[in-house]
């Protein structure tokens, strides 16, 4: 507020009703450090909420960070699928991208390999040998 010649003391000066000050809050820009500030004080359970009534403006990220977050993951994506095609046909294919992280989401599971000590027990397991 202060880059607008501001000041909250003019509340209690008298100069600024609460109402006003109030208004001046509730429109700050996502990007603002109060705003930032309130975001980060908010529980899992109230990100949640706010997830589920669609109120991306209230959430960690402005509007701004989800957008470039969705461009970097799409360029992502068509740098791996160019790696896919022009790939040697015998070759390993690459591992997909993984998103950016984005508040409230939780991030993939890593896939489980099977190892030969797990693999030797599937076998028994298989064939009726452990029970």
């Amino acid at each position: 507020m202060l880059e607008r010649g501001l000041d909250v003391l003019d509340v209690h000066r008298g100069l600024m009703s609460w109402r006003r000050l109030r208004v001046l809050i509730q429109h700050l820009p996502p990007e603002s450090a109060t705003m930032t500030a309130l975001r980060n004080a908010l529980s899992e359970e109230e990100l949640e909420e706010q997830a589920e009534r669609g109120e991306p403006e209230k959430g960690r990220w402005s509007q701004h960070d989800l957008l470039l977050a969705s461009a970097v993951d799409a360029v992502r994506r068509v740098e791996w699928v160019l790696k896919c095609v022009n790939a040697e046909s015998n070759a390993k294919r690459p591992e997909p991208p993984e998103p950016i992280a984005r508040p409230g989401a939780k991030a993939r599971k890593p896939k489980t390999t099977l190892t030969p000590a797990g693999a030797e027990v599937l076998f028994q397991l298989i064939n009726g040998g452990a029970a």
